[in-house]
């Protein structure tokens, strides 16, 4: 090997490792962007704490709102976003419990759910929620983005006592055909989110209920639904968080009413 030879040998040595590098640089880079993304975010403490009407308590499972004392027996089970971590829901949850209804939040196993075995988990964790409360006759079952595609599964897996189904910022059911369901189904969607576009929100109508109640909520996002930061891809809102969440909260409210007697 030549002396000119080596010297071609060393940079481009030198240049595999900037690539490397780079690419390291990139990724870490990346990663706690996406981290960030995802922080709960703007939750005030005070709406984690117990008070004198609701009681909180942060399980492995769940993040548990119940009204003190409990004036109704129609629940609500909200299955968590991919990311998104329970308290960034609470801003939205925790005044329907002000109302009288206990409300559930579900974790998703690891936060995203990547797995087809942690997604099987999420499903079980919504029947185990039900099953630890036999003196709520009423479910209402919710679910944001990922959760959205889950409380599908839940709705066409074993029998549940799921007296409705309201579905949030997601573009499913895409595969689950659930035109012949009889319970209350509402679809919340945003104009402005870039995650589950209207334009594919509407494209499965069909797989919905002929009755389905949709809401469009125009110049929300697909991250304002809760408290956490600007989700990648997604829309700039034009609408406040705490408008579109007011929105979003009057129909849970109303599909909890539905199932009174």
């Amino acid at each position: 090997m030549t002396d000119t030879d080596v010297v071609k040998k060393g940079r481009q040595s030198r240049l595999r490792r900037w690539i490397q590098f780079g690419f390291l640089g990139w990724a870490g880079v990346s990663t706690l962007w996406l981290a960030n993304s995802f922080r709960t975010q703007g939750v005030s403490r005070a709406v984690l704490q117990n008070s004198p009407t609701v009681s909180v308590h942060d399980r492995a499972e769940t993040l548990e709102f119940s009204p003190v004392p409990a004036s109704s027996k129609a629940a609500l089970l909200f299955i968590c976003g991919s990311g998104v971590a329970a308290p960034a829901y609470a801003p939205l949850l925790r005044p329907i419990a002000e109302e009288g209804h206990a409300v559930f939040v579900v974790k998703l196993p690891y936060r995203f759910a990547f797995l087809e075995s942690q997604k099987q988990a999420a499903v079980a964790r919504v029947s185990h929620t039900i099953a630890q409360h036999p003196e709520r006759s009423n479910w209402v079952l919710a679910g944001h983005s990922l959760g959205g595609a889950l409380a599908c599964r839940v709705i066409l897996g074993a029998p549940t006592p799921i007296s409705a189904l309201v579905l949030i910022g997601t573009t499913h059911p895409k595969q689950q055909d659930l035109s012949a369901l009889t319970l209350p189904v509402t679809k919340v969607f945003a104009s402005q989110d870039g995650v589950a576009p209207v334009a594919k929100v509407q494209a499965n109508k069909a797989l919905l209920p002929p009755n389905t109640r949709w809401i469009e909520i125009q110049g929300g996002n697909h991250s304002q639904f809760g408290h956490y930061g600007h989700q990648l891809l997604d829309g700039k809102p034009t609408i406040s968080r705490a408008a579109q969440q007011e929105i979003t909260r009057s129909a849970l409210l109303e599909a909890l009413a539905g199932t009174q007697p």
